[in-house]
């Protein structure tokens, strides 16, 4: 009975309390503003379906119609070649050694001066002397070598006479080759007045003074240098060099000469063929031809009695001796026939021609002969007939040529009989004068562009 009471009293009490607990939350509550409430209460207009707008596109390609472009995706990266972004090559670093060789000097000497071991010297030794006697080193010669940054050779060069050079390059194998540079041929032109004498003429018109040989050997038994020149003649000359850069290689050759001598005329004209004919004119008509036997050779020795070169002792000398290069050719002076091709003793090997029933003539010293050379065969003014050496009793490479008339030996600058041959064989007149015209106007030519330089450095 008490604990229902109790019970009863107690739900009464709880529900008393869970009023008042809901009329404390009303009058806690702050009244809401008009404008938030209508704010809160607005919401966006419902989204409409899109509409679809159907467009009939023109075909592509119709007339009148612009083409719409074509858009492609661009090219990936990794697409483009790797050669187009590839680094430049970056060559090696190289040193060069060079220098002259002194007098005595050896090729081995220089090379270890230059770092290499002995073992690569004597490579190199071996490759170069395949193609370059090494005796032959001269003073002036030089040695050049390249080589890379860690000191490994890469070249070695020798320089010799005339710009050539005789290379030995390391590789897989040492080869070796020869390089032998193209020189320019020029034309130049001089003219001097003699004084005292005709080489110093030369040498003061700063003209080759090896042309004095040249004119002498020309117009010997003509004109007596000596005797007939009095002072005051004018020498004008055309010559022909050939040149690497400002550097003159090997010898010059004579083209054309005019020389006043006693109120007279002399011209000489020398041919382009290389044949050494030349053709003599007085006040111009022709003279005589003659035929060197060594074009461009140097007059070394004349004919008559002499120091012998070799015994020492004063004898005839029955020839002229022309010094050359060995293997430069040696030509016939005149139209004739071989009568000999062998060796004699102190003329070494010798070919003899006769020229009629009364002359013959001698070259001595040869080398060589041509092959097809034989003993009866005829030959012509100008053809090669071997080349120079120095066999037999020589000093050195020379041509000892003779001329003897009915088995004596006379001058061969002198005598006519030759002079005569070739001229049997020689052109006609006519031919001949256009040959000293055509000299005439180079000379002028190449006189008047040296006038015009000589002014232009001047200024």
């Amino acid at each position: 009975m008490k604990f229902g009471i109790f019970a009863a009293s107690f739900t009464g009490l709880a529900a008393l309390s869970a009023g008042g607990l809901a009329l404390s939350w009303e009058w806690s509550i702050d009244p809401v503003p008009p404008e938030l409430a209508a704010a809160s209460a607005w919401s966006p207009p419902a989204l409409q379906a899109p509409r679809v707008l159907e467009t009939a596109f023109p075909a592509q390609g119709q007339p009148g119609i612009e083409r719409i472009p074509e858009f492609k995706p661009l090219p990936l990266l990794q697409e483009i070649a790797a050669s187009d972004n590839a680094l430049p090559e970056i060559e090696p670093v190289l040193t060069r050694w060079s220098r002259e060789i002194a007098p005595g000097e050896t090729l081995d000497a220089v090379l270890a001066e230059a770092g290499l071991a002995a073992n690569t010297r004597a490579e190199v030794a071996l490759a170069i002397g395949a193609e370059y006697d090494l005796r032959r080193l001269r003073p002036g010669h030089s040695i050049t070598l390249i080589s890379n940054a860690h000191g490994a050779a890469r070249s070695v060069s020798l320089t010799v006479g005339d710009g050539v050079r005789i290379e030995a390059t390391f590789g897989e194998e040492l080869s070796t080759s020869v390089v032998s540079p193209e020189p320019e041929l020029v034309t130049l032109a001089g003219e001097a007045v003699i004084g005292s004498s005709l080489f110093a003429a030369l040498e003061e018109a700063e003209m080759p003074a090896r042309f004095a040989v040249d004119l002498a050997q020309m117009l010997g038994g003509t004109v007596d240098f000596r005797r007939d020149m009095s002072g005051g003649e004018k020498l004008q000359l055309l010559w022909r060099e050939a040149r690497l850069g400002n550097e003159r290689i090997g010898q010059p050759d004579l083209a054309f000469a005019a020389l006043e001598i006693g109120g007279a005329l002399y011209e000489i004209v020398w041919p382009d063929n290389g044949s050494g004919q030349a053709t003599i004119y007085v006040d111009g008509e022709v003279l005589r031809v003659f035929a060197q036997p060594v074009e461009g050779a140097r007059l070394s020795s004349v004919f008559g009695r002499r120091t012998h070169p070799v015994y020492g002792n004063v004898r005839m000398h029955t020839g002229v001796d022309f010094a050359a290069a060995g293997g430069t050719p040696v030509h016939a002076t005149a139209p004739g026939q071989v009568s000999f091709i062998g060796w004699r003793n102190g003329y070494g090997r010798v070919v003899e021609l006769t020229h009629g029933s009364d002359t013959m003539t001698r070259y001595a010293h040869l080398s060589s002969t041509p092959d097809e050379l034989a003993q009866g065969q005829r030959v012509a003014a100008g053809d090669m007939i071997g080349r120079v050496g120095a066999t037999g009793t020589a000093t050195g490479p020379n041509l000892h040529y003779e001329v003897l008339v009915e088995g004596r030996p006379t001058d061969p600058l002198s005598d006519d009989r030759l002079a005569n041959a070739i001229e049997r064989q020689a052109d006609d007149d006519t031919y001949a004068l256009s040959r000293l015209a055509e000299a005439r106007a180079r000379l002028a030519t190449s006189l008047e562009r040296e006038i015009a330089r000589q002014a232009t450095e001047s200024l």
